[in-house]
């Protein structure tokens, strides 16, 4: 198990504000970005929650326009690579059918995690009996995407804002949100702006509304600075969101909140792989290698839902949940090359795209990975970067950061210092070390 969180190589504190000139080009379902391997599609899933029809539409997409594969992203959401040129219309039409367009307007802005297992835990859960008096953070989730989508002025939100609902137990508050609803017993839940050590408390009931309400004056301060921002810890100091001003938002709103003063935030691990044993229905959780899936695999895992709960759930680890299923559906996932199972070299391992697909990346980093991942194992995540942007490395816990430079790799981990030019023959010997860290890692 994580011991305490410590601060992530690449995410050090601001010494000064972030002041930009152009506009955010954060990719989605109908703003695609040009990549070396064809266009991209980022399809926002808020609260990771698809139903299998959605899903199903997702692998058309995949091998219609796109390379047949479907990419799980850090914030839940299903990525489409090699689409081609011209594909937008097409690509478009098939996803609004499908109900994954809801408010075009908004689409790059419903970047909503909830906790996973959010209702699944108890004995068919996979991780075993726990918190029988957590709220439904999925539901929270859902409600929040129909009033933002519902609210013309949230349109203005970055492609890199992030809301979380957490159940509770401490999994996607760790994530680093902008806002965060934390479930607390007896109907209740606490709302933080950022990474604030304060939040205030309110009604569970009222929880999506007050979420709305950060957001909202998230963009009021963020138009006063003037620097761009388009995340809460990248406003200037002079306005930086206070809990006293959000608390009279929220009185306007008509929404009953109170000073909940420094908090002790819980923090949960990632849902582990899993498999259904026995005759028994239960949770899966399935992990794809590196997040990747062909549409073949990805279809797999929508018969297996059909046959059991009808929805899938992404997880913000690059990981699938799904409820109720079979023995049967398990065999046939693993069946398909993904893995079931605890222990996997695969767990806690991500990677960016790399080369060939990303003209900034220095390595073919994921290919790097997969010929050590058995030899590299480790309890600290690693996550394997093509240049010095790291796209969609881990938050809200310690990890080892793998930077290709064209010289070998640079290597950090948490307590030790910083090694250049790590070559391919020493990769995996460096990283199971640097995985293993007795400071950082509880036994």
């Amino acid at each position: 198990m994580l011991a305490a969180m410590p601060q992530p190589p690449s995410a050090a504190s601001r010494d000064e504000p972030v002041i930009r000139e152009r506009g955010d080009a954060c990719p989605g379902a109908l703003r695609l970005h040009a990549a070396d391997d064809g266009f991209l599609a980022r399809v926002r899933v808020p609260g990771g929650l698809l139903t299998v029809r959605q899903a199903s539409v997702l692998a058309l997409a995949a091998d219609r326009f796109g390379d047949g594969h479907l990419e799980l992203t850090s914030r839940g959401n299903v990525q489409l690579r090699g689409l081609a040129d011209g594909c937008g219309a097409g690509l478009a039409e098939l996803l609004d059918g499908a109900g994954l367009l809801p408010a075009p307007s908004h689409e790059r802005v419903r970047n909503i995690v909830a906790t996973p297992l959010s209702g699944l835990d108890g004995s068919q859960g996979p991780q075993g009996p726990e918190g029988p008096d957590r709220p439904d953070a999925l539901a929270w989730a859902l409600e929040f995407d129909r009033q933002l989508c519902a609210s013309p002025w949230a349109a203005a939100l970055s492609g890199r804002f992030l809301f979380a609902f957490d159940d509770g137990r401490g999994d996607v508050a760790a994530l680093g949100p902008d806002v965060t609803v934390l479930g607390r017993p007896d109907g209740r839940a606490l709302v933080r702006l950022g990474r604030a050590a304060d939040a205030v408390e309110l009604a569970g009931q009222d929880a999506p509304r007050a979420a709305l309400t950060a957001a909202r004056y998230f963009l009021d301060a963020a138009a006063e600075a003037g620097t761009q921002a388009w995340r809460v810890s990248e406003l200037p100091a002079e306005h930086t969101l206070g809990t006293a001003e959000f608390g009279r938002r929220l009185d306007a709103a008509g929404i009953a909140a109170t000073p909940a003063g420094p908090v002790d935030w819980p923090y949960a691990a990632p849902p582990e792989p899993s498999g259904a044993r026995g005759p028994d229905r239960a949770t899966l959780c399935v992990l794809p290698p590196l997040g990747r899936l062909g549409s073949a695999q990805w279809r797999v895992l929508a018969q297996v839902a059909d046959e059991g709960s009808g929805e899938l759930r992404v997880t913000p680890w690059r990981s699938v949940i799904l409820p109720a299923a079979s023995a049967h559906g398990a065999a046939r996932i693993e069946d398909a090359g993904l893995v079931l199972a605890p222990g996997s070299p695969w767990e806690s391992v991500t990677a960016c795209t790399g080369r060939p697909g990303c003209a900034k990346s220095r390595a073919d980093v994921r290919a790097d990975a997969r010929a050590v991942a058995d030899r590299a194992r480790g309890p600290l995540p690693v996550h394997w970067s093509g240049c010095e942007r790291r796209c969609g490395h881990p938050r809200g816990t310690a990890w080892v950061d793998l930077v290709a430079t064209g010289s070998g790799y640079r290597l950090a981990a948490p307590g030790r210092p910083v090694r250049d030019g790590v070559r391919p023959s020493e990769l995996a010997a460096a990283l199971a070390d640097a995985r293993t860290d007795p400071d950082v890692v509880k036994k």
